[in-house]
């Protein structure tokens, strides 16, 4: 066996351990982390001083009003989170396995690649794989890595920012992700033989939420041709409002191209013929290093790689995990 097994057996680190170092970081308060696990606060007590002595470090700073994590607590949630959520996947598969499935798969992605990877790459497994259960949740990227190190999402398609900690995430680029200006059909832009983008601030504008790394491209873009932002603007990170917007009104939004493509090619947005010095960094595969992707996940893994070679001529190892 392995040190590794070594020092769990020596510890006879209980699986209640891992739940209340959890739910403490959650309640922030003994009594409540021990009403959420049913048991007593004496018994939470004990359990972690009893962990606490095991590990020879202090997990959690007493409070005059509840507790706090030091350091070494921090480390203890992150580790024990991961190895809850290897034990519940555990649990499932069997599930799964004894109810004749083929297991389960949580993926995550940003919105260009869910509209146009997505959709075939799911197609595909499952019309191989029926009984696999694919779960699939849209969201900017810096929500899917926190979940994906919450150990809620298997893998994920986004991109990694200069603040994400990449030592644990292994990460493998698809490509790059342009940007263009869109309007309705008819819009009067879409008559004029030549755009360049400081003849249509007048217009009013659909941006992206401040914070997001689309507006913060779109702001830089600006600032590198000297130009004023539009006065005239309104602020959402919601499509469905965008596009209902722009049909009734002569506004301009930004968008990702694959996005609009996909709007475009449903009649309900026109992709105006303007280059915008506006690209977006390269998105990619994403997935932790020090958890092994099950079964279903890595079917799906290859399936998305597969997907990417056709959709975005980018070339994958498929036989590589």
């Amino acid at each position: 066996m392995t040190n590794y097994t070594h020092w769990l057996i020596r510890a006879r680190l209980k699986t209640r351990q891992l739940l209340l170092v959890v739910a403490l970081s959650e309640e922030g308060n003994i009594h409540r982390a021990a009403q959420v696990l049913n048991m007593t606060q004496p018994a939470a007590s004990k359990l972690l001083k009893d962990l606490e002595d095991v590990l020879g470090v202090q997990l959690f700073e007493r409070l005059p009003r509840g507790m706090r994590p030091t350091w070494y607590g921090d480390t203890m949630i992150r580790h024990a989170r991961a190895a809850l959520s290897s034990l519940n996947q555990a649990h499932d598969e069997l599930q799964a396995a004894k109810n004749g499935q083929f297991g389960q798969v949580n993926l995550g992605s940003i919105t260009a690649p869910g509209l146009a990877l997505l959709p075939p790459t799911v197609a595909a497994v499952k019309q191989a794989h029926p009984n696999l259960h694919i779960t699939i949740q849209i969201e900017p990227s810096n929500v899917l890595i926190e979940r994906l190190n919450r150990g809620t999402l298997d893998l994920l398609v986004g991109r990694l920012s200069a603040e994400h900690d990449k030592a644990d995430l292994r990460y493998e680029v698809i490509t790059d992700e342009p940007v263009c200006a869109v309007v309705r059909p008819g819009h009067p832009l879409l008559t004029q033989a030549k755009l360049e983008l400081a003849s249509i601030l007048d217009f009013g504008w659909i941006v992206p939420p401040s914070g997001s790394v689309l507006r913060h491209k779109f702001d830089l873009m600006f600032q590198e041709m000297d130009l004023q932002q539009p006065a005239n603007s309104v602020e959402t990170s919601s499509l469905l409002f965008t596009t209902k917007m722009m049909q009734q009104s002569d506004m301009v939004s930004v968008m990702s191209t694959d996005v609009a493509r996909y709007y475009s090619d449903h009649g309900l947005l026109s992709i105006l013929p303007l280059v915008l010095p506006c690209e977006m960094e390269p998105f990619g595969f994403i997935t932790r290093r020090d958890r092994l992707l099950s079964p279903a996940a890595t079917v799906l893994l290859r399936a998305l790689k597969a997907s990417a070679m056709t959709v975005y001529g980018k070339q994958f190892d498929l036989n590589a995990d």
